[in-house]
């Protein structure tokens, strides 16, 4: 007689093929978010603007994959958002 799975092994691999997808949306985010704040780091506006745009595709694409919660989404664009502000609005009122 053939064996079957049980629902709790078969829940199981399901759980672990979910764990690899999170975990890669969950990489890429960290990465575009390393990128982004080297480019702050580093003064270049142009390259800081292209790594925001990113950081935020990025975030909404793992909250909208559920991997991430709609309010840390927000959250944490929210703060990009203010650094790049933070960062290249004292720059531009000197070049005022």
């Amino acid at each position: 007689m053939a064996t079957k799975k049980t629902s709790a092994e078969k829940k199981h691999a399901e759980s672990e093929v979910r764990h690899l997808r999170n975990k890669a949306v969950k990489s890429e985010v960290h990465t575009s978010v390393r990128k982004y704040l080297e480019a702050v780091q580093k003064k270049d506006q142009d390259l800081a603007l292209k790594n925001l745009r990113a950081v935020e595709s990025e975030l909404d694409n793992a909250g909208r994959k559920g991997v991430m919660k709609r309010n840390a989404v927000s959250r944490k664009k929210s703060r990009m958002a203010r650094l790049y502000n933070v960062t290249f609005a004292a720059s531009a009122a000197a070049a005022e």
